[in-house]
């Protein structure tokens, strides 16, 4: 975690000889993950990789979704060595699911319904049980654990 001092650090610079309103543009237009528990950017990172998969022959997707796992890896407290492969088999499980309807099959060809089945593995109580299992400190937040130099 102190790789990230730093970058508190910094902030913390910039914020002081900024301007309120370029510094709220900044706060603003920066990811909120960091005030968010750890638990739920494990989620959030969880469905980022089932989104990523799922739309992996959609190279703007797959990149922003695979862009923005990276990123929530930096605001999550688990043991991520562990969980990686029990994440990937959790979304190659969702992802091969056989969702299908009728009526809009029957309108739109091809449809696969990969982000609804994303949002079911979301909600679902075996990405809950991961949380469990390979979360340090769940209801924790980064910066709670890594406060600015002010704080």
């Amino acid at each position: 975690m102190s790789k990230h001092r730093p970058l508190a650090v910094a902030m913390l610079i910039v914020s002081i000889f900024t301007p309120v309103s370029q510094a709220q543009d900044q706060i603003r237009n920066a990811p909120q993950a960091g005030g968010r528990t750890y638990s739920v950017n494990y989620k959030d990172m969880v469905l980022a990789t089932c989104i990523a998969t799922a739309y992996k022959n959609d190279p703007g997707a797959a990149k922003d979704a695979g862009s923005s796992v990276s990123a929530l890896r930096d605001w999550t407290s688990f043991d991520l060595d562990q969980a990686t492969r029990p994440i990937q088999d959790l979304v190659t499980d969702y992802l091969s699911r056989d969702y299908h309807n009728p009526v809009v099959e029957s309108e739109v060809k091809g449809v696969r319904f990969d982000l609804l089945k994303c949002l079911d593995l979301y909600h679902s109580e075996a990405l809950e049980a991961q949380i469990k299992r390979w979360g340090y400190t769940p209801d924790r937040s980064y910066r709670q654990d890594n406060p600015a130099p002010d704080e």
